[in-house]
């Protein structure tokens, strides 16, 4: 399988991509609702999180892919958690600009 196919989730095998990826859980942070939604990847689970608020009077989602991998779903919602969290932290709204 080629490396666009990987990177996009497309083809091969029974491994879901980040479209499919379900909410693993959910925190509030400054203002944002973080769902973590690690997705599995060659048997592994993957980085994943949503970020959404509402600015402006309109809902505004972020979706946060990182290349992280864990065998674990409870690391993997730990790290999205967090990677999320430093996002925010760093880019604020500015990341649905």
């Amino acid at each position: 399988m080629s490396l666009l196919k990987r990177l996009f989730g497309i083809g091969g095998g029974s491994d879901a991509g980040p479209e499919e990826a379900a909410t693993a859980g959910e925190q509030e942070y400054k203002g944002f609702l973080i769902r973590a939604t690690p997705f599995k990847a060659d048997g592994q689970y993957q980085t994943c999180a949503v970020l959404s608020k509402e600015v402006g009077g309109q809902a505004r989602e972020h979706r946060l892919i990182r290349a992280d991998r864990f065998a674990s779903l409870d690391d993997a919602v730990d790290v999205s958690f967090r990677k999320a969290r430093q996002m925010i932290d760093e880019q604020g709204e500015r990341l649905f600009g």
